[in-house]
């Protein structure tokens, strides 16, 4: 996965390239203006690129910013050209897209959890953990599946709640930083049909909630 991120104000003409979760080990590597951040294994987890500006001029963006084939080809040679491996692959499916619950049943080990199969499209059923009250069997939802970096800068990894693998988030409106999200809790139920697996639409989104206030 690649997830890319620039902040101005924080770190300047900085890009910020993350491929992998954190590892327990890691080192880094500075070679000019490029750094790389490896786990144990010498996997690469990510690269920071300073003055991005002397190969993608005209990025822009603060927050997560969405790079173009052009520019992850542009980003593998200037590693290639400092020393490093060429490692950044390009991405081709939305991670924050439309699922629907399939089926559902109570977290063994938390009353306030809930074990969901979510499609995700093309076949793809996925297991997400929940605990949003208004989860509920055939719901249309908004799934953010592993590597979405969230509008707070928070990244979604797989992992565990409560002992139980969970595959990505049901996400709530004020999560997506949908305008006039509610501050009770619970998943946005987005339109019963959008298919599954359609990539998330935030015009969508503000149009649910709006309807709702």
């Amino acid at each position: 996965m690649l997830i890319t991120s620039m902040n101005k104000e924080a770190w300047g003409d900085t890009l910020i390239v993350v491929l992998a979760q954190d590892s327990a080990v890691e080192t880094t590597t500075q070679k000019g203006d490029i750094v790389g951040i490896f786990d144990e294994a010498g996997a690469a987890l990510g690269f920071n690129f300073f003055n991005v500006s002397q190969w993608l001029p005209a990025l822009t963006g603060d927050g997560q910013v969405h790079l173009s084939e052009a520019d992850v080809a542009t980003l593998n040679q200037a590693l290639e050209a400092a020393g490093f491996e060429g490692v950044l692959p390009v991405n081709e499916a939305p991670t924050l897209v439309i699922g629907k619950i399939v089926a559902i049943e109570a977290h063994p080990d938390a009353d306030h959890l809930h074990i969901t199969q979510v499609d995700l499209g093309n076949g793809n059923v996925r297991q997400i953990v929940c605990g949003a009250p208004n989860a509920a069997l055939n719901e249309t939802v908004v799934a953010a599946l592993p590597g979405t970096m969230m509008p707070d800068g928070k990244i979604i990894w797989p992992g565990k709640l409560r002992g139980v693998d969970s595959y990505g988030m049901l996400c709530a409106a004020r999560e997506l930083a949908v305008p006039g999200a509610p501050a009770a809790r619970g998943i946005l139920l987005m339109p019963a049909n959008i298919p599954a697996g359609t990539p998330y639409d935030p015009i969508i989104a503000a149009e649910v909630v709006a309807a709702a206030n």
